[in-house]
């Protein structure tokens, strides 16, 4: 008999946790659902800073989410147009090329430091530097500290033969990676046209620059033009020889630009990208540069099951005239799990 009641008080209890149990489930499980929709959703939020330039090259401010449109795969968006934080912070990865014949480019840099300054001065920007020829080094992680990064810029020293710029904006995209997710990211690129030597491919490196909401600036030099430019000048006596053979350093110049990675990967991310030959040209560069960074409009919408795999992105006017838009052009959707 006690046996028997014992089993019975036993299954009353096994019966009343089971209910509990039950009901945890049941009160949990819509806090659940709506935390995984939260994420998916989030997951899912393409970001498009969206830079409008009119037909002299002037930014064009005060436009509206509805003044553009936005097509995915094709298909048209909703968008909406968030406000940028007053006061946004800043990561910034300037990389620069040390191999090769960019050695002759330090001199035409040499505005590099002061134009840095206002953005130093703001106390919110972080400056990242690294260098690269064949390998690629990181000079200094992120500061504040605008005197390092000045001594630093007037410490470049000449690299090897290598160039591998895909590898470096691959690094750089990682270092921006790992950067507070409130803050702006951008990276400045200066290098020659052509690469050297990268393992990484322009695919890979187009993706991780759009999932990191990351902007490129590239500045650019022909080593084939500069070649030319300085042997007018008279200031590259260590590589002038008699007869020196224009036309070959013409074809070469042609060459190195049907080869322009820093161009190409601009535009597929919907970064700006720009040449410069004279001191005077990369201060005016630069100068665009700055002004830019805080400029952009930061569009952004929410796809559907987008499918897993590369979109293909365009973001345009509705009134063509109003200016020329650069934004990326790709973004890569991750499978839902």
């Amino acid at each position: 008999m006690r046996w028997t009641k014992c089993c019975k008080i036993t299954a009353r209890q096994a019966s009343r946790r089971a209910a509990a149990s039950l009901l945890f489930v049941l009160v949990l499980l819509p806090a659940v659902s709506a935390q995984e929709t939260t994420l998916r959703s989030r997951s899912n939020l393409v970001l498009i800073p969206t830079l409008v330039r009119d037909s002299a090259g002037s930014v064009v401010y005060g436009l509206d989410a509805k003044d553009f449109i936005v097509e995915d795969d094709g298909v048209e968006q909703p968008i909406r147009l968030d406000e940028a934080p007053e006061g946004q912070p800043l990561s910034l990865v300037i990389a620069i090329q040390k191999g090769r014949r960019a050695s002759h480019e330090f001199p035409r840099m040499q505005g590099l430091r002061t134009m840095l300054s206002p953005l130093f001065a703001s106390g919110i920007t972080r400056i990242a530097l690294v260098e690269f020829d064949s390998h690629i080094d990181l000079t200094r992680n992120f500061s504040k500290d605008e005197s390092l990064i000045s001594a630093d810029l007037t410490n470049l020293q000449p690299g090897d033969g290598g160039a591998v710029i895909l590898d470096t904006i691959s690094y750089s995209v990682r270092l921006l990676q790992e950067e507070p997710k409130d803050r702006q990211r951008a990276l400045l690129l200066i290098s020659e046209t052509r690469d050297h030597g990268s393992r990484i491919n322009i695919d890979d490196v187009v993706s991780a620059i759009g999932q990191t909401n990351a902007v490129m600036y590239a500045l650019a030099f022909s080593p084939g033009l500069s070649n030319i430019l300085d042997t007018g000048r008279g200031t590259n006596k260590d590589e002038m020889h008699q007869g020196i053979d224009f036309l070959d350093l013409g074809y070469r110049t042609a060459q190195a630009m049907r080869h322009n990675v820093p161009s190409t990967v601009a535009s597929m991310t919907g970064g700006e990208y720009e040449l410069f030959a004279t001191k005077k040209n990369f201060e005016i560069r630069m100068s665009d540069f700055t002004n830019h960074l805080h400029s952009r409009y930061p569009l952004s919408f929410a796809p559907k099951d987008p499918h897993p795999g590369l979109h293909q992105l365009r973001v345009r006017l509705k009134d063509a005239t109003s200016g020329k838009v650069l934004a990326r052009t790709t973004y890569w959707a991750e499978g839902m799990k």
